[in-house]
């Protein structure tokens, strides 16, 4: 195997950070709006945010979801998040499912990114 290093998203921090402005959250909130609370340390958050790691992908699929984007909004350098981050989950938190004119319009918007 090379010693080369693999290449890594540049913008990944800021976007992780950018997510969890938008959405009002402390780092201690976050933890527990993507369910991660019994997963990761609260201090993990940070990590992400100031390039000292990289999250698990299952974390980065959590990040996606809370802020309805696909994964590869986060890793893709050339992609930027929406102005306005719409969350998917929080039709799965309410009684009523995602209405499908929603859903086709977030799946329009990956698409033609």
């Amino acid at each position: 195997m090379g010693t080369r290093k693999r290449p890594k998203p540049e913008r990944l921090a800021a976007k992780l950070r950018q997510i969890r402005f938008s959405l009002g959250l402390s780092q201690n909130e976050l933890l527990n709006h993507l369910g991660l609370q019994d997963i990761i340390a609260y201090n993990k958050i940070s990590h992400y945010e100031q390039e000292a790691r990289e999250p698990a992908l299952p974390i980065l699929l959590k990040y996606a979801q809370a802020a309805g984007v696909c994964v590869d909004v986060l890793i893709d350098d050339q992609l930027d998040l929406p102005k306005k981050l719409l969350s998917i989950q929080s039709w799965r938190l309410g009684s009523s499912p995602m209405p499908v004119a929603v859903a086709q319009v977030l799946l329009e918007v990956h698409v033609l990114r």
